[in-house]
């Protein structure tokens, strides 16, 4: 019987290629974005390999989320591995000069969108007494930037959650971990910049940033460790990082 993976933010950057990979390693899919018609594209292309259901919501939206995660179809009801993907950054700005609005959407997407998701998955796989979670956090979850302020904080908290998830787990037949990537040149900075592309592609010039596929093919390995074997939490950086701010650029 094949596994079934449950992907957030499956419509770009790090939940794409998670999904395409996946996809290739014979499990089936559940994809969850925002964007319906990217959706359909990205099931039509890998439900040649694989089973793959959509599943357009925002994470913020709690009782959407209830609503179509505890309405599963049959097939795709058993969700063995949980990769908490879906998340932001909005905005560069010091506390006192940061926008309320990109505060609530961080902590919201981050932090709460997690909370829901992973609250309408965890009881099926206590009953069945099996699953893996994997939380993406950030090298931001591991320290403080100038102006990171409340992004860092999210993230922070994903570490923090990722944790209490572990401890609470414990016992239940469930794996519970977290990756924390560095610099990954996805659509990330541009969303941050908020549409400002000149400025994003600054942010990856001049060395080469980890890629989409590098993550996923850790997310993969988590995945596939013995069952004694769990991935509770580690932090991967391109070789030009040192730390979320110091960068070796050619």
């Amino acid at each position: 019987m094949k596994n079934t993976a449950l992907i957030t933010g499956a419509t770009s950057g790090i939940g794409l290629a998670t999904a395409q990979l996946l996809a290739e390693k014979n499990i089936n899919l559940v994809l969850c974005g925002r964007r319906t018609e990217k959706l359909k594209e990205i099931a039509a292309s890998l439900s040649k390999i694989t089973e793959v259901h959509t599943l357009a919501f925002d994470v913020r939206d709690k009782e959407t989320v209830f609503k179509l995660l505890q309405n599963l179809p049959k097939a795709f009801s058993t969700i063995d591995y949980l990769i908490n993907n879906a998340g932001n950054a909005h905005g560069l700005d010091a506390i006192q000069n940061g926008d309320v609005d990109d505060w609530d959407a961080m902590l919201d997407i981050n932090v709460k969108g997690l909370l829901y998701v992973s609250k309408a998955v965890i009881p099926g796989m206590i009953k069945r007494e099996s699953g893996h979670i994997i939380n993406i956090g950030s090298t931001a979850g591991k320290e403080v930037y100038p102006n990171g302020n409340v992004y860092c904080a999210s993230k922070h908290a994903v570490d923090a959650i990722n944790q209490g998830m572990r401890l609470d787990l414990n016992g239940k037949g469930i794996k519970v971990g977290a990756i924390n990537p560095g610099l990954v040149e996805t659509a990330f900075s541009e969303v941050r910049f908020k549409g400002d592309t000149e400025r994003a592609e600054k942010v990856y010039q001049n060395f080469t940033p980890l890629q989409p596929e590098d993550i996923a093919e850790i997310i993969h390995f988590a995945i596939t460790r013995p069952p004694h074997v769990n991935i509770a939490d580690l932090t991967v950086m391109c070789l030009a990082q040192a730390s979320s701010t110091i960068v070796h650029k050619n």
